[in-house]
């Protein structure tokens, strides 16, 4: 008697004989990939950008912290490959799709990266596929958006082809946790989906969490990124309150941070960047407005942290003011990191890109200074920067400045060169104070 659909594809996701797909090469999708290789899998990426699966084929560092030799070692064996012919796409027994779930200018949400997705899928899908959703959205997506799409194509789900959801957790740059020492969340609406993404992600990663229902895992991902979206507007906000006290809100959490039990420190900085948190609490605030709920909370502090790159530039504004009693047109600034974090070239939602048109509408002069960013990639929302190139830095550079605004933390920064040539320092995360670098004509914002 011939296996069915499903203890096929189970059989081969379970020997390592399968072929996964990951659609979206990018700061989820790449580490995914090259994570599937090591667990046995032969891979396929699949991008819509061509330079970039040329670099990856071409064994490439595309994302920084990622060691482009196993990429290269991956690609040499035969075991991945990446390409922009979307044709293939029924190829894998297995599909993790990851792609951007950004918001449109009235921030709601934008599903067309996923529905697109779903639609090239549903072209060329086969008996037997998997198809997992790891993009971050609202909770019903997977089974209100992305089935119907499988549906019309003629696919069953739980019985010719199979659906879930496993929110991706990625931390670009943190070395203390990978896509394989993460626990693995994953979601599905029948037991034969949730079995087959369990059995993938069980040979791909350390732990897998399985939960009842693809609307769960998605609930889950939201629930993460909420909690650390409220918690940074507190600190945010408190940093305000703190400030007009002369009270220095660092020293405070630090101080907090010693109580060993029910406290968790976050911190304040010059606007929130990267996908999770400014962008997906929103979508969570908008479907529940589908259900007649206000989320006063989520949104509020969605608006404390979105009006901090103004308020950064408003202490800039002052300090310049105060220090050298001049304002901010005709000044000189330069801003240090571009990236939205530490030690990582991601610039996805940075707020140093805010930060720079702020500033010159003010009308300053203003370049920026990152070791890992030489160049501003072309965004959707800060069109007119693309093409920028980073400013190196030495003692007699700084000196032409007006001030530095250090926006990210970089390590690779000598902040006692900073500290010793800039005339004013607007200092956002505290950067000076952690190197032990001293400079009296610094302030923070």
């Amino acid at each position: 008697m011939p296996l069915s659909h499903f203890e096929n594809t189970l059989s081969r996701l379970h020997d390592g004989s399968a072929t996964i797909g990951v659609v979206g090469l990018g700061y989820v999708g790449l580490p995914l990939a090259l994570a599937c290789v090591k667990a046995g899998y032969r891979v396929i990426g699949f991008d819509i950008n061509p330079d970039r699966v040329a670099a990856i084929n071409g064994g490439e560092q595309v994302i920084s912290y990622l060691d482009p030799a196993e990429m290269r070692e991956a690609v040499a064996a035969g075991r991945f490959e990446a390409t922009t012919d979307f044709g293939r796409l029924g190829e894998p027994d297995a599909l993790s799709i990851c792609v951007p779930t950004p918001l449109t200018r009235n921030r709601d949400p934008d599903l067309s990266y996923v529905v697109n997705t779903a639609e090239m899928i549903a072209r060329t899908l086969r008996p037997g596929q998997l198809v997992v959703l790891e993009s971050t959205t609202w909770p019903g997506t997977t089974r209100e958006v992305v089935q119907p799409v499988l549906e019309e194509a003629g696919g069953i789900i739980g019985q010719t082809c199979f659906l879930a959801f496993s929110p991706e957790r990625e931390d670009p740059g943190n070395k203390s946790f990978n896509t394989k020492s993460i626990p693995k969340l994953v979601g599905a609406d029948d037991p034969q989906s949730r079995k087959l993404a369990e059995t993938f992600y069980g040979k791909t990663v350390a732990q897998v969490v399985p939960v009842n229902s693809a609307a769960v895992a998605e609930a889950a991902k939201l629930t993460e990124n909420i909690f650390r979206a409220v918690n940074i507007a507190l600190v945010n906000e408190l940093k305000l309150v703190y400030a007009e006290m002369g009270i220095d809100v660092w020293e405070v959490i630090a101080a907090a941070a010693t109580k060993p039990f029910g406290y968790q420190a976050f911190y304040p900085g010059p606007g929130l960047g990267g996908h999770c948190i400014p962008i997906d609490p929103f979508y969570l605030t908008w479907k529940a407005r589908e259900f007649g709920i206000e989320s006063r909370f989520i949104e509020l502090a969605g608006q404390i942290n979105t009006s901090m790159p103004r308020h950064v530039v408003g202490r800039l504004a002052h300090a310049l003011n105060a220090q050298a009693g001049r304002g901010l047109k005709g000044a000189k600034v330069l801003i240090l990191g571009l990236a939205y974090k530490a030690n990582v070239d991601d610039l996805r939602e940075s707020p140093s890109l805010t930060l720079i048109d702020l500033v010159e509408a003010q009308g300053a002069q203003c370049d920026f200074h990152d070791p890992h960013i030489p160049v501003v990639p072309s965004t959707r929302e800060h069109a007119s920067l693309s093409g920028r190139k980073s400013v190196p830095i030495d003692a007699a550079t700084l000196a032409t400045y007006d001030a530095v605004l250090i926006a990210t933390d970089h390590n690779a920064v000598d902040y006692g060169m900073v500290a010793a040539h800039a005339k004013l320092i607007v200092d956002t995360r505290n950067a000076l104070s952690r190197h032990g670098v001293e400079a009296t004509q610094a302030v923070k914002a």
